[in-house]
């Protein structure tokens, strides 16, 4: 018998189009098993695969991953040229990222207002805004 996270974890895939591979389907579980959005760095999945006793490697959690994004499934947020998030939450909506924690959260994007973006080049379309907050706890 299926848990909710396995059914949450297989309708996500079929959302996607995606086969629900014995990798895939751990994955899904682990991103969207709680009915709750996530953030995560393909080596904090990496970890959270490990510690629930998946048979995963780093490389599969990445390839993976990007197959969510190239779905429509997940997200990628980069926030510097070494280090990016995947979200699970596909609204348009801005980010916090905490530089003392390097952790991301969700910013309210009922406060995000942009009067005005530039054109795009000729011969290419906008295809997404990403805003990331660059923020600190203060002592």
């Amino acid at each position: 018998m299926q848990t909710n996270s396995e059914d949450r974890g297989q309708k996500w895939l079929a959302r996607g189009g995606l086969r629900p591979t014995r990798q895939r389907l751990a994955l899904a579980k682990l991103l969207v098993g709680d009915g709750g959005n996530r953030h995560v760095t393909a080596e904090g999945l990496y970890a959270d695969a490990r510690a629930a006793g998946e048979a995963v490697s780093l490389a599969t959690v990445y390839n993976t991953l990007r197959a969510f994004c190239e779905v429509g499934l997940m997200q990628e947020i980069t926030v510097d040229a070494t280090r990016s998030f995947f979200d699970t939450r596909m609204d348009d909506h801005p980010h916090y990222f905490w530089e003392d924690t390097s952790e991301i959260t969700d910013a309210p994007a009922e406060d995000l207002v942009i009067s005005r973006l530039p054109a795009a080049p000729a011969g290419a379309e906008l295809t997404r805004v990403d805003v990331v907050l660059r923020v600190r706890h203060i002592a």
